[in-house]
């Protein structure tokens, strides 16, 4: 049995489509955040998609969804962070949003947000600590990087050229702690695969490029170009 993994689909809804209807054998699909549109929609899918949040999404809907209210959609499930769910035969777990230094020590339910600066887009320090309490997880999904992940300012003046480790340690010790049989991230837009504390872990790149098909037994998985 296969399933999809996508990532940063921003409300390419379209590309999405592509992919799931190119592949009609796979029965489940995964998406490591960023999965909204610019207006806060979400796809109706053609097959089961799991997904976490991103920074970019709608996230009154999600409080929504996580409380049980909210109008639901046929087939889209949301992974709240800090939790797990079966997903077909495997157990998919998972930690959404972005970090900020700022916000790690506040309890998630006090995240402040409003209309311009919704802060409910970050990832906090309670919700890492329930994470590693999960265990026999089969894959981990992040929108963030571990470290080291590294990126080069090409545009930034007066930077231009200068490397920068972009992953976050967060993410380190998570993948140290729980031990899961696969990692995927996104936010980044490109593929890249590794070995991050010991764990196989790989960048899915933005939906209108590729996305990977994962076998659920071997959890070997292949790159497939839009």
């Amino acid at each position: 049995m296969l399933i999809g993994a996508v990532a940063d689909i921003h409300g390419n809804f379209d590309a999405l489509d592509r992919a799931v209807s190119r592949h009609a054998d796979v029965p489940l699909w995964i998406c490591v955040g960023d999965l909204a549109s610019a207006t806060g929609g979400y796809p109706r899918p053609r097959a089961p998609l799991y997904f976490i949040k991103g920074n970019n999404e709608n996230f009154a809907r999600l409080a929504e969804w996580q409380r049980g209210a909210g109008e639901s959609i046929p087939d889209l499930h949301f992974i709240p962070n800090g939790t797990a769910l079966a997903v077909g035969p495997l157990t998919v777990a998972g930690l959404g949003g972005t970090f900020a230094p700022t916000m790690f020590d506040i309890p998630a339910a006090q995240l402040p947000h409003t209309p311009s600066n919704d802060r409910r887009r970050h990832f906090v320090r309670e919700e890492v600590e329930a994470c590693k309490n999960l265990r026999s997880v089969d894959i981990l999904m992040t929108h963030e990087a571990p470290r080291p992940f590294v990126m080069i300012d090409e545009e930034r003046p007066g930077r231009a050229g200068r490397r920068r480790d972009v992953g976050k340690p967060a993410i380190n010790e998570l993948l140290a702690a729980m031990q899961p049989r696969l990692h995927l991230y996104g936010h980044h837009h490109r593929f890249i695969e590794g070995i991050r504390e010991g764990v196989r872990s790989v960048c899915i790149d933005a939906i209108d490029r590729s996305y990977l098909l994962v076998d659920a037994s071997t959890l070997r998985y292949e790159k497939i170009d839009q």
